[in-house]
């Protein structure tokens, strides 16, 4: 299969130089004037995805890394410094329910803005989309260490739940912009492990900054909001040259028009034999139709977002409330512990959450068709943690286990969540459906965050009395929605058994017979399990 000797006629559209149809026809070649459709073999297209990963995963995972950190960095400042009385609380004469109000001021941004931020997103450069999340966060978080009072703290946390919106979904789509929705879990793992390690991170260097404590007139906390926030900006700028734009069809030319002549371009991800091969196997993405407003409305109207939603909206509202709450939560089963040795004890919880990410995903995208077992497994590990936590109160160091329980089954359940949802809708609805999907289960999913943030432990002040009992409702009722979220998955398992999960319409632009039949897809009917045992798949 040979790339083509001269380059076709170059037609600007939108900042990218599209070729005609026919360009495609000649790149499939022979494969497609016979009846039996020939693919690369396995070890030329693992190749191809690991050349891909060296190039997007490291990135993704940097930026996820520090974007993590400036959202939830507010969590730790609560309880730095507190005997020398340069916590965040004292310092700003901050109430319980002032910091419930500002943790649930960035979730109601973030639910508003997630969907339309995504959507953007699949319309302009997604490198130059993402470069602009990144600047804009990590400029907020830097202003946080101007905070002096609650309102403060409030708006900015408002502001930054706008300019962080749809960076979560906005990297699942990006995925399936280079990979098969089958093979995104693993990916969606490997970059998530950024927010368990960053949560660790913030734990452990948060004794740093509270040694730096009254160094330059600045508090310890901070120390931490400037820090982080430069830093991001500085990888925001690095962005533009470290992440690829969508790839091209071989042989098709990138055009430069309006501002992106001012941007510099970065290099493609794929060029020569190996842009053919990605080509071969992901058609799909190169002959994605632009979408219209009908076929976004048919994504709106799948009742398959709604069992994805409440699945995400359980498990993120208790990954979320351990994240802004672990150190409280420690603080309060430990009460002899100092600051410093509340954070060193905060960060065990997402290593352990890392490891399950690093074990578990492989698995599940080995065995996708079960995500709904996989995903179903993690949550009971979570509910028996928290049952753990609530009941085991003459031991505090049960307790804490039950913490790293919380923190081991959180791991594998919001990848799965993006996973499925990519699986899913990419199918059904193509590009569009990837890009509203993932926002909207995640937009909405956060409703949960909201709930844990706004609703409990520190913003239930009957909950939050000090006992043996203090935190026991909240913890209650996040193992009431956790249930919810294993009910949603058996439901939307057993619906796709039952309906299936056929295209609702066709969005690209080859003849209704070749749709979706690119190398990937039809790998996508066969489940890959242990083959690598076997040498049939590498991955």
């Amino acid at each position: 299969m040979a790339e083509p000797q001269k380059s076709p006629p170059v037609i600007e559209t939108e900042g990218i130089s599209a070729v005609p149809k026919d360009v495609g026809e000649d790149l499939e070649g022979r494969s497609n004037s016979q009846p039996q459709i020939e693919d690369f073999d396995v070890e030329t297209v693992e190749r191809v995805y690991r050349k891909l990963d060296l190039r997007i995963i490291p990135a993704f995972w940097v930026l996820y890394f520090l974007c993590s950190a400036i959202r939830s960095n507010i969590g730790i400042a609560q309880t730095m410094n507190k005997q020398q009385g340069h916590d965040l609380m004292t310092m700003l004469n901050l109430s319980a329910k002032d910091v419930s109000t500002a943790l649930a001021l960035f979730y109601v941004a973030y639910v508003v803005f997630d969907f339309p931020s995504n959507l953007v997103m699949s319309k302009l450069s997604p490198r130059i989309w993402m470069a602009r999340i990144v600047f804009a966060t990590s400029l907020i978080g830097a202003c946080f260490a101007a905070v002096q009072n609650a309102w403060s703290v409030k708006f900015l946390r408002f502001l930054l739940g706008v300019v962080i919106a749809g960076m979560w979904p906005g990297m699942s789509y990006y995925l399936t912009l280079f990979y098969p929705p089958s093979r995104t879990g693993k990916r969606i793992g490997m970059y998530f492990s950024a927010a368990q390690v960053s949560a660790a991170v913030v734990g452990l260097v948060s004794a740093g900054f509270q040694l730096m404590d009254g160094q330059g007139g600045l508090v310890g906390f901070r120390w931490m909001f400037l820090i982080y926030g430069l830093v991001g900006i500085v990888l925001s700028i690095a962005l533009i040259w470290w992440l690829p734009d969508r790839p091209l069809i071989p042989g098709q030319v990138r055009g430069r028009s309006g501002l992106s002549r001012w941007i510099p371009a970065p290099p493609e991800a794929l060029t020569g034999q190996d842009a053919v091969v990605h080509y071969q196997d992901l058609k799909r993405v190169y002959h994605a139709r632009p979408w219209n407003l009908k076929d976004l409305v048919a994504v709106l109207l799948d009742w398959r977002l709604w069992p994805l939603t409440m699945m995400y909206f359980g498990v993120v509202g208790v990954g979320i409330g351990t994240q802004l709450y672990g150190s409280v939560i420690i603080a309060a089963i430990q009460p002899t512990a100092s600051s410093i040795e509340v954070s060193l004890l905060f960060a065990p919880i997402w290593i352990m959450d890392l490891i399950a990410i690093l074990t578990i995903m492989p698995i599940s995208d080995r065995f996708h068709q079960y995500r709904a077992v996989i995903f179903s497994l993690a949550v009971c590990i979570q509910i028996a943690g928290l049952l753990t936590v609530t009941f085991a109160t003459n031991n505090g160091w049960a307790r804490y286990g039950g913490l790293l329980m919380v923190g081991f089954g959180l791991g594998p359940t919001v990848p799965n969540c993006m996973a499925w949802s990519n699986e899913v809708f990419q199918k059904r609805h193509g590009e569009v459906g990837v890009a509203a999907a993932t926002a909207l289960v995640s937009g909405l999913g956060n409703l949960g965050s909201v709930t844990t943030t706004y609703a409990l432990y520190s913003g239930w002040p009957e909950d939050a009395a000090k006992g043996p009992h203090q935190y026991r409702k909240s913890n209650l009722v996040m193992i009431g929605i956790l249930c919810i979220s294993i009910l949603s998955s058996a439901v939307m398992w057993i619906a796709l058994k039952i309906v299936g999960n056929p295209p609702s319409s066709k969005l690209h632009d080859l003849d209704s017979s070749s749709e979706f039949e690119d190398g990937a897809a039809r790998r996508e009917t066969r489940q890959r399990g242990f083959g690598f045992l076997r040498g049939t798949t590498s991955d």
